[in-house]
């Protein structure tokens, strides 16, 4: 498991949890600026996990924003699509009781070259957890996946050896995707 940050400044804050698809976005603080973020997500997360870890690396920081990536490694292991919306509506669920006016943002499961057999899950999950975000208030869903698909097939120039983790230049698409969705929610939460 990765080293994350258990000094919960600052407060009120955007955090962003998941699975090493985060982790390794070494460059999210200059990304993301002048946005206050916090990367706590680590390698080989499992929506299971993050629920587990939420009081320790998510709750003290009391977020107004938590942009969620995980969901690979539990398709990895064999879930299927609603194993996945029962995972993050469990996460949803777990952050409403503790942080009720926290924005939550799903980054959509990235259909990677080493899980071509299994985008079908990919893509039933994603629509599944896109219609719920639609239908309510505090989520907002993020498709990452059209930016590293060209004619239905995954940039593989993008993505490292392994067909699964993103190079680093990935994350510039990251940033253009995801940054605009965050400062428009933070914007909003800052008027009131």
């Amino acid at each position: 498991m990765a080293v994350v940050k258990l000094n919960p400044e600052p407060q009120h804050a955007i955090v962003f949890a998941g699975s090493s698809i985060f982790y390794f976005w070494t460059t999210l603080a200059e990304d993301m600026a002048p946005l206050p973020v916090i990367n706590q997500a680590f390698g080989g997360a499992r929506m299971h996990s993050v629920l587990n870890a939420m009081d320790k690396l998510i709750v003290p920081y009391n977020p107004r924003i938590i942009v969620y990536y995980c969901g690979s490694n539990d398709i990895n292991d064999g879930a299927d699509s609603q194993e996945l919306v029962s995972g993050f509506e469990k996460f949803v669920s777990t952050v409403k009781d503790r942080l009720p006016e926290t924005l939550i943002y799903f980054v959509s499961i990235n259909k990677a070259p080493q899980k071509m057999d299994k985008w079908e899950v990919i893509d039933e999950s994603n629509q599944k957890i896109k219609e719920w975000c639609e239908k309510t208030d505090s989520l907002c869903f993020i498709d990452i996946n059209p930016s590293f698909l060209i004619n239905g097939q995954p940039l593989t120039e993008l993505f490292l050896e392994d067909g699964l983790h993103f190079k680093p230049e990935a994350y510039l698409e990251f940033t253009k995707i995801i940054k605009p969705f965050i400062e428009k929610g933070w914007g909003q939460l800052n008027e009131h």
